[in-house]
């Protein structure tokens, strides 16, 4: 495992979780679900609408820790409730006919080794980034998004390097036999993706710079952390929650998935995306 660097703390994300939505700052707000199901039919008896029972019960489903770091009150759950839906309109506002910006993949959620994203977009040459490699690609939603966040980076005096996108299934699957080669299997699962579980597959995820943990030290990589999300660029490996993720901290990896649900994801989730992801997709399936 790499050494952390020196200015590990910058992405540590879970200072300010308790902040009440009236703060409306980017800290997470709590909801109160500890009266659980056994509550929700005295609720219903009572008139409470149909959303915010939906909405207790999918907080319910949750894991320990996610509801011991984003809970609410009960005066914040329409708050909540226009706050999702905004972030579902948004969602809607993307192409259909591929998966979701905000589609859930991780350890326990796939992809199929066939998948590819439509209408993959090279990055080649460009004044607005730099690229390592001449075999990148994005989704066209993500392109857009990286040469907005890029074009801001450059009026900062900064300009940002690409080096890592799209991968393959076929692509992962060597990558994650080379750690475990190198590493072994236990230490290779906490930095590589098996194959059908990277969000690289996507093909809106990307790793920046040198993809070490230097990377938090250097003027790109501290900028990316403070901007990224204005342009619906989300950190996805955060520092201290591998419990949650499934990976060790990974200064250089973002995802896309939309300035909205970036907002969403900072204001109600501790910053943190994994929750919010999952969140959505129990929602989905509620």
């Amino acid at each position: 495992m790499r050494i952390l660097s020196a200015f590990f703390a910058i992405f540590v994300l879970f200072a300010g979780c308790s902040k009440s939505a009236s703060a409306r700052g980017t800290g997470a707000v709590h909801f109160e679900v500890t009266d659980a199901v056994p509550l929700l039919q005295e609720e219903k008896d009572s008139g409470v609408s149909p959303e915010v029972i939906k909405l207790q019960n999918v907080l319910n489903l949750m894991s320990e820790r996610f509801k011991a770091e984003v809970t609410v009150s009960k005066s914040d759950e329409k708050l909540f409730l226009q706050d999702l839906n905004d972030v579902l309109q948004e969602e809607s506002s993307f192409r259909s006919d591929d998966l979701s910006v905000l589609y859930l993949i991780d350890k326990k959620h796939s992809v199929s080794s066939a998948y590819v994203p439509k209408d993959l977009v090279p990055l080649g040459k460009n004044p607005l980034f730099n690229i390592n490699r001449n075999d990148l690609s994005l989704r066209p939603d993500a392109y857009s998004a990286l040469n907005e966040l890029a074009g801001a980076a450059q009026k900062d005096g900064i300009t940002l390097l690409v080096s890592s996108t799209y991968r393959s299934y076929d692509y992962q699957k060597n990558l994650f036999e080379k750690w475990v080669r190198i590493d072994g299997l236990e230490e290779a699962e906490r930095e590589s993706a098996r194959p059908g579980t990277s969000q690289h597959q996507l093909g809106s995820a990307i790793d920046f710079g040198s993809i070490t943990d230097d990377f938090a030290e250097t003027e790109m990589g501290q900028w990316i952390y403070e901007n990224a999300s204005d342009y619906g660029w989300s950190l996805s490996f955060p520092n201290g929650y591998e419990d949650v993720t499934g990976y060790r901290w990974e200064c250089w990896h973002f995802r896309y998935i939309g300035k909205t649900a970036c907002k969403f994801q900072n204001k109600w989730f501790c910053g943190v995306q994994q929750y919010m992801l999952e969140f959505i997709d129990a929602w989905k399936k509620a």
